[in-house]
């Protein structure tokens, strides 16, 4: 069964509902919630997804997340994501929201940040592997391992609105 989601216009005012999979086919604005996680020592949780996943199959990711479900706020989705694909219990924190044009079809991305224990015990059916890099690791690996589109633009904007913080 496919999944509901609430269509938004580009100002993120909610539409109506409609279905995820109707949403990418009219490549229709719909909301995702996606967390960087970091450790105690600032290390990044990056994950190659399951050859099971409908979406980017055995691609990996810099951040973990997933379509808002009606009715759920960005920050919501990012926790109840955590849950079920790394099984734990965190606070992440809404950063910043843009229109990402990349990946399957447009959609509103909330991304998060939340510090997570090192020890994550991650959903085989949604994770295949996973693993703590440094900022310049990954770095490194975004070059060269296959990434989805989202991890990109995602992590570029990530960094540069932490950059603007500081």
């Amino acid at each position: 069964m496919d999944e509901l989601v609430e269509r938004v216009d580009c100002q993120d005012r909610v539409l109506g509902v409609v279905s995820r999979r109707e949403a990418i086919r009219e490549g229709w604005l719909h909301r995702v919630a996606v967390t960087v996680c970091r450790d105690e020592r600032g290390r990044i949780l990056v994950h190659r997804r399951s050859e099971q996943v409908s979406r980017f199959p055995g691609l990996y990711e810099v951040e973990v997340g997933g379509a808002a479900n009606v009715g759920e706020s960005y920050e919501q989705a990012a926790a109840r994501e955590l849950a079920e694909e790394l099984g734990i219990r965190a606070l992440p924190r809404l950063r910043f929201t843009f229109i990402n044009r990349s990946g399957l079809s447009p959609h509103w991305l909330g991304v998060h940040e939340a510090v997570v224990p090192d020890a994550v015990v991650p959903d085989p059916d949604e994770v295949a592997w996973h693993g703590w890099l440094t900022e310049p690791e990954l770095g490194s690996a975004l070059l060269e391992w296959r990434f989805t589109p989202d991890s990109h633009e995602a992590f570029s904007r990530y960094l540069a609105f932490r950059t603007a913080q500081s």
